[in-house]
């Protein structure tokens, strides 16, 4: 168990979830898209909405992957460079 497991282990005892329904690459891939192509306040602003889908019903995958092609589509404002 690494510590990414280790804490999500930790916040979901407290919050009375099953750590195995949390898709921990999917929502750090999102997030990495959200910084490197928007901005990165967005990244954990992203991740909450992801949750807030969630818990409406939305498929996490699925709804992560609209995210990052939304995330990766962003238009790059006049005078910023296009991420490297």
């Amino acid at each position: 168990m690494n510590r990414m497991d280790e804490w999500v282990a930790a916040a979901c005892a407290d919050l009375d979830l099953d750590p195995t329904q949390v898709p921990v690459p999917v929502v750090l891939d999102l997030a990495r898209d959200v910084a490197h192509h928007v901005l990165r306040p967005g990244a954990p602003v992203t991740a909450y909405l992801l949750g807030l889908a969630a818990a409406r019903g939305a498929d996490p995958a699925a709804t992560a992957a609209r995210l990052g092609e939304l995330a990766k589509n962003w238009p790059v404002e006049l005078g910023d460079e296009a991420p490297g």
